[in-house]
């Protein structure tokens, strides 16, 4: 998994960026080999005069399927940070339950057109 940090109007801290590499990788460890890359932004809006304008965007572009998006906002950029790494595993975590139930449905269609064809073909 390749994880991508990226800031707008934010000082580029060092600390800051491994932090947010390190958190979201220990919480997507369980989904890793599901997950090709995680892409974070970080944006201060207002700058210098403070407030709740501080935003850490995570995108996680699902293969086969829709990009999963979680945005969290608040004044401390660490604790954006965290909050948006445990929103994204359970984001992850819910697509991917959404993929194995509609494969599942899937499945269970295609045994059901099986016995379909099978009940005509006894018939005749």
């Amino acid at each position: 998994m390749r994880i991508e940090v990226r800031g707008q109007n934010v000082a580029h801290s060092p600390a800051l960026w491994a932090y947010a590499e390190r958190r979201l990788s220990i919480a997507l460890r369980r989904v890793e080999k599901r997950v090709p890359v995680v892409m974070v932004r970080f944006v201060d809006e207002n700058g210098d005069k403070g407030g709740v304008d501080k935003h850490c965007r995570v995108e996680v572009p699902m293969p086969r399927s829709r990009v999963v998006l979680v945005d969290e906002h608040h004044p401390d950029l660490y604790t954006a940070i965290d909050f948006a790494a445990d929103r994204t595993v359970r984001a992850v975590e819910r697509e991917i339950g959404r993929r194995r139930a509609k494969r599942a449905e899937a499945v269970e269609f295609r045994k059901a057109e099986k016995g379909k064809i099978a009940a005509a073909h006894a018939e005749s």
